[in-house]
């Protein structure tokens, strides 16, 4: 498994997310994740799983600093105070004396940014976040982060996959050097159906999906979190890795209709 390294951490380039997944249902999903070989596991405090996963962790016999653990501060908690009291509850709830990075989860049209990643950094330097980073963050965004308050930002975490074009904050989160971890990664089951990724697959005998995901992991300086909850999708995600694309499917791929937002929340952000 490749690793990305930034700020500091080295963080798997394949990642389980756990949107949606609950109770034993996400205990189970994660345990089954450790013990095939995932060691990057995505949650937040919004998805109500932390416990669960918590749990998983402490089941299972990987050791910590193998781990790469990830959590989410939602938007309407961006103030100095809520954003401790909501880092103290996941770090409970995890049953973890650190995590590895901490994601502001959507920007807030109401956030003091300095204040907020003042926050987040001083979390950091206490050594009980290893990074801190943003999710769904433009590049508007991003340059106030970054150039503004110059926060060491980690990564920014956003939808993306063959069917969206992100090239704009690709292409400004290459020039300083910060990944992009991509959630739903297989536009939430939409490859499956695709005529082009499934004759791409069938030649490299493999599926539609775990092409998608292979020319996402391909590109440097990306990481990805598909969620899986059952053991044979995680292991197909694992075996994606496997995938040798060439030139002429990096062609077909950069062909297909780039215009597929799945997650669009009316408190989002304009996208760029």
């Amino acid at each position: 498994m490749d690793n990305l390294k930034t700020q500091g951490i080295s963080m798997p380039k394949l990642g389980l997310g756990t949107f949606r997944m609950q109770g034993d249902t996400c205990r189970a999903a994660v345990e089954s994740a450790l013990s095939i070989g995932y060691r990057h596991i995505d949650t937040a405090e919004m998805y109500g799983n932390e416990e669960a996963i918590g749990a998983a962790l402490a089941a299972a016999s990987v050791p910590r600093g193998e781990l790469h653990v990830t959590t989410k501060v939602w938007h309407e908690n961006l103030a100095p105070d809520a954003i401790r009291r909501a880092f103290d509850a996941s770090l409970t709830k995890l049953g973890l004396d650190h995590v590895d990075l901490y994601l502001v989860h959507w920007p807030s049209r109401s956030a003091n940014w300095g204040a907020v990643f003042e926050t987040l950094m001083k979390l950091k330097e206490a050594g009980r976040t290893r990074a801190i980073g943003v999710a769904n963050f433009t590049t508007a965004l991003l340059k106030i982060a970054v150039e503004d308050v110059k926060a060491p930002i980690a990564c920014n975490q956003i939808e993306y996959h063959a069917m969206l074009d992100q090239s704009k904050v690709l292409a400004y989160l290459k020039a300083k050097s910060i990944p992009l971890v991509a959630y739903c990664p297989l536009a939430q089951g939409r490859f499956a159906s695709d005529p082009v990724l499934a004759e791409i697959g069938a030649r490299h005998n493999a599926s539609a999906a775990q092409v998608a995901l292979k020319w996402l992991l391909d590109q440097d300086g990306v990481a990805a979190i598909p969620k899986a909850s059952r053991r044979e999708s995680q292991q197909a995600n694992l075996d994606a890795l496997k995938i040798t694309l060439d030139d002429a499917d990096r062609k077909k791929i950069a062909a297909l209709s780039k215009d597929k937002r799945c997650v669009n929340p009316g408190f989002g952000p304009d996208w760029d």
